[in-house]
């Protein structure tokens, strides 16, 4: 069920050529001077004059990100980073201890303090990034006080951070995710303490003998990500040592280039270090080593993945024999897996990243949180009808209570989830080689960027993607100046259209590609993008031939009755959890959900046209501006089914297996309502298919 887009080999085109590709009929239109083109695949053999580039050998880059604070997010999205700035997100500080600026690592020179060690750079990454897409004074304010601290606390031979060690080697994993903070601060601020910071520190990653380097096992399995802010630093400086310290970091990092094995199967290092051959690729200019991370994705989706909503099932770790949708993963997986979506679609331009990106996005990842996010679950599955405090090992493969809505526990998920929805936004756009803009994952919003000649502009985009078909955008620029737009056609999405200033473009458009619109555009142009939706059932053959639903981007779920009871979260946390003393538990809630209304459904369904069988229902926009809940869903779908007894809450507390479709019952049919899975809290997201 992995819709690569070559239909001849498994592991699509990205594995066969990464060569320029550009078909479709190319049409001059007189009467508003455009040229347009369908382009499979952007041509990346210029440079773009006015971004960083890869620097040679690198390969060259499809499409390049913009420097944050070029993208403002609008509508959905701005409304929900508001929330994380008003939720947990943006008050972690008073809650958890690993934010405590008392004996605090991150805050000494040599790095000694009994707190210190990711959590403080996995919440800064979103949490600053999150300031500086609002414009937040106080956000900005508290993220410069921590980095300040990192860049003022460098010891003298180039190393920084707490000071952990395993077996007497230095544990370099909690530099990773800060190094990712300097990039962003550096972008955004232009501090020129940071470039000679990150240089005396990487001379010291390449001073340690191998035999020391990358030996425990986070920073073992995450050696890719300190790569890429090699890469990062390179690109600025070109000082060619740093070429040395990426091959030793891929030679000392695990093996993810196994063919039919990973080197753990803990799902956030699934999600997050895949891609590390693919980014060593880029130096190696070994395709072997850009297929391996194809591979990677595909190996743990055949195995665990086929389920909705772009992830699979892992709880914590995947284990043979649990594969059904009520496994889960962990929030922190999510944002790993739409943070590496992001960055491969950047670097070897194939769509196919950005459309696995929006899946996870809008079908899972935002229903890890409660509504007004201030309290997150660890573990989220397609099938989930139960949200409590209890243990539900060995069903789930964690010991303890992970599936409650809880701001104290799950340390790691606790502080990494701030990145998920403001990384999503910075890369909703991104600048070409031939001095481009590239429309990648559709939100309102505004970028601003220097495009043709060196002229600035700014695009306003209009839309409520994914619930609605339509993007509008609106050029807003000084003066006239020529440079190629380039708009992705989603992979589900048949007979796309485009108008300008309300002339239709005449344009060939196919699934997973882009439109490219070449014209001199002028202050007030408008760009109308249609994207029609269909319905569309998707069969999960491996896993008892089960059915899920899609209108578009979205899957839909079981319209699920939710009764939320409030509880006090510190008397049920995973082991390792802890809390400021001060934490108040009144202002901060956990909640457990619980059904009530009948969950066990199969569904009557036409799957080779569905539109006979399924009612498209659109509702008003939520005046909130937050569609992500069952209450505010602005689409519903009606579709029949039948109650199968037989399939119930099991001895773990968990939804039960999927029954084998098709399953016989006598129940009388129903009417059921779907609601989007994102919004969906509890949900039944992979169906029976009843008689």
């Amino acid at each position: 069920m992995i819709n690569f887009k070559n239909k001849t080999n498994p592991l699509k085109k990205g594995l066969l050529t990464l060569a320029v590709m550009s078909s479709g009929l190319c049409t001059v239109t007189a009467q508003t001077g455009i040229k347009a083109t369908t382009v499979n695949q952007v041509n990346n053999q210029q440079l773009n004059a006015f971004y960083v580039n890869n620097r040679t050998p690198l390969q060259k880059q499809y499409f390049t990100k913009l420097p944050v604070g070029s993208i403002k997010a609008g509508g959905w999205l701005k409304k929900a980073l508001e929330l994380q700035r008003d939720g947990l997100t943006g008050n972690l500080g008073e809650i958890s201890i690993w934010l405590s600026k008392t004996n605090n690592a991150w805050l000494n020179k040599e790095g000694k303090g009994e707190y210190g060690w990711e959590e403080l750079p996995y919440w800064l990454k979103g949490y600053a990034n999150i300031g500086y897409m609002l414009g937040d004074k106080k956000m900005i304010a508290e993220a410069k006080f921590w980095i300040d601290a990192v860049l003022n606390n460098q010891r003298d031979n180039g190393d920084f951070g707490p000071d952990r060690k395993n077996k007497g080697n230095r544990d370099l994993w909690t530099n990773m995710p800060m190094l990712w903070c300097l990039q962003s601060y550096y972008e955004y601020s232009k501090d020129p303490r940071v470039i000679p910071f990150m240089t005396k520190y990487f001379k010291y990653e390449l001073s340690i003998p191998d035999d020391q380097f990358l030996e425990d096992y986070w920073e073992n399995s995450r050696g890719g990500d300190n790569m890429t802010s090699v890469y990062w630093l390179y690109n600025r400086t070109g000082d060619k040592f740093l070429l040395d310290l990426a091959a030793k970091l891929d030679r000392n990092t695990a093996n993810w280039r196994q063919a039919n094995n990973l080197p753990n199967w803990h799902n956030v290092n699934v999600a997050q270090c895949f891609r590390e051959p693919a980014t060593f690729y880029l130096q190696s200019h070994d395709k072997k080593d850009l297929d391996a991370t194809y591979n990677d994705f595909k190996l743990i989706r055949a195995m665990y993945g086929q389920v909705p909503g772009g992830m699979f099932g892992a709880d914590e770790n995947a284990r043979k024999g649990y594969d059904d949708p009520r496994q889960a993963v962990e929030t922190c997986g999510m944002v790993e897996q739409m943070t590496s979506d992001q960055m491969l679609l950047g670097n070897t331009g194939d769509t196919f990243w950005a459309e696995n990106c929006e899946d996870v996005a809008f079908n899972t990842f935002s229903a890890a949180f409660m509504p007004d996010y201030r309290s997150l679950r660890y573990l989220t599955a397609p099938n989930m009808v139960v949200s409590d405090s209890k243990d539900h090992h060995p069903g789930i493969s964690n010991e303890g209570p992970f599936l409650m809505m809880n701001p104290f526990s799950s340390r790691c998920c606790q502080h990494n989830h701030a990145a998920g929805w403001v990384y999503y936004a910075e890369n909703s756009w991104m600048a070409t080689p031939d001095n481009g803009l590239a429309a990648q994952l559709y939100t309102e919003g505004q970028v601003s960027a220097k495009v043709g000649n060196g002229t600035a502009i700014s695009l306003a985009e209009t839309t409520r993607y994914p619930f609605e078909d339509q993007v509008a955008i609106t050029v807003n620029t000084a003066k006239a100046v020529n440079f190629p737009l380039y708009l992705r056609i989603p992979e589900w999405c048949k007979n796309a259209t485009v108008k300008v200033n309300g002339q239709a473009v005449a344009v060939n458009t196919s699934t997973g590609s882009y439109i490219k619109l070449d014209k001199t555009w002028k202050n007030g142009d408008k760009i109308t993008l249609q994207l029609p939706m269909q319905l569309k059932v998707r069969q999960w053959a491996a896993n008892k031939n089960s059915v899920s639903v899609n209108y578009g981007p979205l899957t839909y779920s079981l319209k699920i009755d939710e009764q939320y009871t409030r509880q006090d979260g510190r008397k049920a946390t995973q082991g390792d959890s802890h809390w400021q003393a001060t934490a108040d538990p009144e202002k901060w809630p956990s909640y457990e959900i619980h059904p009530a209304s009948a969950w066990n459904y199969g569904l009557l369904i036409d799957e080779q046209h569905p539109e006979k069988s399924i009612a498209v229902v659109h509702r008003n926009w939520p005046k909130d501006n937050n569609p992500f809940t069952n209450t505010n869903a602005p689409i519903e779908l009606k579709v029949k089914g039948r109650q199968i007894p037989g399939w119930t809450i099991d001895q773990y507390g968990l939804c039960g297996v999927l029954p084998q479709s098709p399953v016989k019952t006598d129940k009388p049919v129903s009417e059921l309502t779907l609601v989007p899975m994102g919004g969906a809290r509890l949900r039944i997201s992979s169906f029976p298919v009843t008689e």
